[in-house]
């Protein structure tokens, strides 16, 4: 058993190197990766349940009832990231109206669903990451279409069913269980089985990230220059993301938990959504934008998720620090 946890955590320990690696296989093997796609939901489902098992009812009732948080997320991923994303977008691919779509769609859709896997990873608050993924995708049938409709003038139809059925299986059912057995258990989910799967959770991840970066290969493989901006955009643009929430949350003088949840879901989209709409209801460019987020997603949540650690090591040492 020890074994199996040395292993879960050289992984998680390692991922700033293993999600590019991951991303760079899913780019070149997408035809012998591709028998993953079906698993992807039970893979997001495992993880969602694994990170539960660290929380109760009672963490998820005191989030509804001290909401701050909560709120200032989705403000910063609803509406600030999509207006951003499209002032942005239009002063730099003005000319080419559906990679300027493609851009504020990525940044419209709800929060990511693996961004629970990373909160929990790094000791972040996850009943406040649960809630407010809920929360985001629960209110996106509304938002998406509305941001779209405001920014752009375009009119889209939001899959209502098919989005719940997914947040009811990769989300909501998974996130229950787990802290149901965790109440029932008085503890042992938390303290004895969750450090017993959570090096599975994070293989899982690592399938998650494989599976993914399969849709990105068609577009790397017919580059353009004007493409290669985009990229380069997106890289920076989801890079400012987690700044935006490391930095409020700093500012605000958030705890430690929030602050890593704040950071990860004000950096982290579902992705998969966005393609969805995208290939439903747009012509064929809007794709690029939405699908390349694939590529550094993962790598940055591994890069912040080091960066954070390393920032409260700092401040930890500086208030052991003696005055001078």
């Amino acid at each position: 058993m020890e074994a199996w946890k040395s292993f879960g955590k050289f992984v998680g320990s390692h991922l700033a190197f293993i999600a590019p690696v991951c991303v760079a296989i899913g780019v070149l093997f997408p035809d012998q990766l591709d028998p993953l796609k079906p698993w992807v939901t039970a893979l997001f489902a495992f993880m969602t349940f694994q990170g539960a098992l660290g929380n109760n009812f009672r963490n998820v009732v005191d989030v509804f009832r001290h909401p701050s948080s909560m709120l200032v997320t989705l403000g910063i991923s609803t509406v600030a990231m999509p207006v951003v994303a499209y002032l942005l977008g239009t002063l730099f691919f003005g000319g080419d109206p559906d990679l300027v779509c493609g851009i504020v769609l990525e940044y419209s859709v709800p929060v990511a669903v693996v961004s629970a896997m990373w909160i929990s990873m790094f000791g972040g608050d996850v009943a406040q990451g649960l809630a407010t993924l809920l929360i985001s995708t629960v209110i996106s049938p509304v938002t998406i279409p509305l941001t779209l409709k405001i920014l752009l003038g375009q009119t889209v139809e939001v899959d209502v069913a098919g989005m719940m059925i997914d947040m009811l299986f990769q989300i909501a059912l998974p996130a229950v269980a787990g802290m149901l057995v965790n109440d029932l258990t008085r503890g042992w989910g938390k303290q004895t089985l969750s450090p017993a799967i959570a090096p599975a959770a994070k293989v899982a991840l690592v399938l998650v990230i494989l599976s993914n970066s399969t849709g990105v290969s068609p577009y790397i493989r017919h580059l353009t220059p004007q493409l290669v901006g985009v990229m380069v955009f997106i890289a920076v643009f989801a890079t400012s993301g987690y700044f935006a929430g490391l930095i409020i949350a700093r500012l605000w003088k958030r705890p430690r938990a929030t602050m890593i949840t704040m950071t990860y879901q004000t950096g982290m989209r579902n992705i998969s959504a966005g393609a969805v709409l995208a290939a439903q209801y747009f012509p064929g460019e809007v794709m690029f934008p939405v699908i390349i987020g694939t590529l550094f997603q993962q790598v940055l949540a591994a890069c912040f998720g080091n960066f954070m650690t390393w920032l409260l090591a700092r401040d930890d040492a500086a208030q052991e620090t003696p005055a001078k």
